[in-house]
């Protein structure tokens, strides 16, 4: 099936030739910090993650996404998702092929990847994390293809697929609960210290992840003849009008609990992100357009007749997405480092450098989601027309009948 993805429109090719272009100017910076070090990035002593595990943090929850097709769809038997779960399925791939490249050149050097491999500690959570990452991404790649492959034929997928769909649920929700154990596993740093990070880190997961699939949908909906459904993309629009919910809610008890307690190491953080600490506050506009964007996309989300006007919809979950992507692709991991041990706050900011590397992967996602899209959607139009299976045994014994 793969070789649909070589042919095309212009427009389609135009589209991979700019993502190649992307990825280029993306890798040679690479190959500069490989040569340099992690001192052309904006991360120190002081802030040593920066840029790069925030996008790692935040795709972590997209990739987990999935999960609240695969759970409709197969548990309960939700057809109306028949059309869309795919598109959720090469959506978590993507995901995870990003996470591990953004871990990949957060270590620098990349033969410290192996010693994962080489040298398991399983009292490590990022040997956990490693993990169930690699299991999710062959679970999805796995699911997706052998179902598309079987669709294609015009017979129902094997047995043993439902077997590791059914899998594949806990797995999601491991993923970023493992990731939030990062965090919430270094008493020393009081802002991630919470017993509710991985519920944040879930609802935030099954906000942006969701919205992102509606706009995808609608995308694939504009540029072929393949329609994931108007209503799945409604019943999305639910998915992520609670989970944004969720999201905020579970935020304001972390504001209560620090501001109520006035326990320094409990709001110095939030200090710094939303009104700034010490003459600093490079955060500050970033964190109240997150912020701003979150209440407007729940108030459109929420309420029903505006959720199911496709273009205030859209515009919604595009601000839920850059909201998401705002506080925890960026705040909630820089938020942490501030104050350091010692009460001084040390600033970050991504280097040209580092943003271009950054581009480059989600490039190399973008890439990854195109050709799994482009054969999806070309097997999907390609069978649109031709009967199944046991339409076409009533067609043989009518035809038979005819004869007699």
């Amino acid at each position: 099936m793969l070789e649909k993805a070589l042919t095309g429109s212009r427009r389609y090719w135009t589209w991979v030739l700019f993502l190649l272009a992307v990825i280029g100017v993306g890798f040679i910076f690479y190959l500069r910090q490989f040569s340099y070090g992690l001192g052309i990035t904006g991360m120190s002593r002081d802030v040593s993650w920066g840029l790069y595990i925030g996008q790692f943090t935040f795709l972590v929850g997209v990739a987990a996404s999935a999960v609240m097709l695969v759970i409709p769809y197969y548990l309960h038997n939700y057809k109306k998702f028949s059309k869309i779960v795919i598109l959720g399925e090469f959506l978590a791939v993507s995901a995870v092929t990003m996470c591990m490249l953004f871990i990949f050149i957060d270590m620098g050097q990349p033969t410290r990847v192996l010693n994962v491999i080489l040298h398991p500690t399983p009292n490590s959570i990022m040997f956990w994390d490693a993990t169930v990452l690699s299991g999710y991404l062959l679970l999805n790649i796995v699911i997706g293809w052998t179902t598309l492959g079987a669709e294609r034929k015009g017979f129902p997928p094997p047995a043993w697929v439902k077997t590791l769909t059914f899998i594949s649920i806990p797995w999601a929700i491991s993923i970023h609960t493992v990731t939030a154990f990062l965090y919430a596993g270094l008493p020393g740093r009081e802002y991630w210290l919470s017993a509710i990070m991985a519920a944040r880190f879930l609802a935030s997961a099954f906000a942006a992840g969701p919205a992102l699939l509606i706009i995808l949908a609608m995308i694939v909906r504009k540029v072929s003849k393949f329609d994931p459904g108007k209503e799945a993309i409604q019943q999305v629009g639910k998915i992520v009008a609670y989970a944004m919910a969720a999201n905020v809610f579970f935020l304001g008890l972390e504001v209560f609990t620090a501001f109520y307690s006035n326990i320094p190491g409990e709001k110095y953080a939030f200090d710094y992100l939303y009104f700034g600490l010490q003459g600093h506050g490079k955060l500050i506009p970033l964190m109240w357009i997150s912020g701003i964007l979150a209440v407007v996309s729940l108030a459109l989300l929420i309420y029903p007749g505006t959720r199911r006007i496709e273009k205030i919809l859209a515009v919604a979950s595009v601000a839920v997405f850059v909201s998401l992507w705002i506080d925890k692709g960026f705040g909630l991991i820089i938020g942490g480092f501030i104050p350091d041990p010692f009460g001084k706050v040390t600033e970050y900011w991504p280097t040209v450098p580092e943003a271009l590397i950054v581009l480059g992967v989600w490039a190399i996602g973008a890439l990854v989601l195109t050709i799994l899209y482009k054969v999806a959607i070309s097997v999907r139009e390609e069978t649109a027309d031709v009967p199944k299976v046991t339409e076409l045994d009533g067609i043989a014994e009518a035809e038979l009948a005819t004869i007699k």
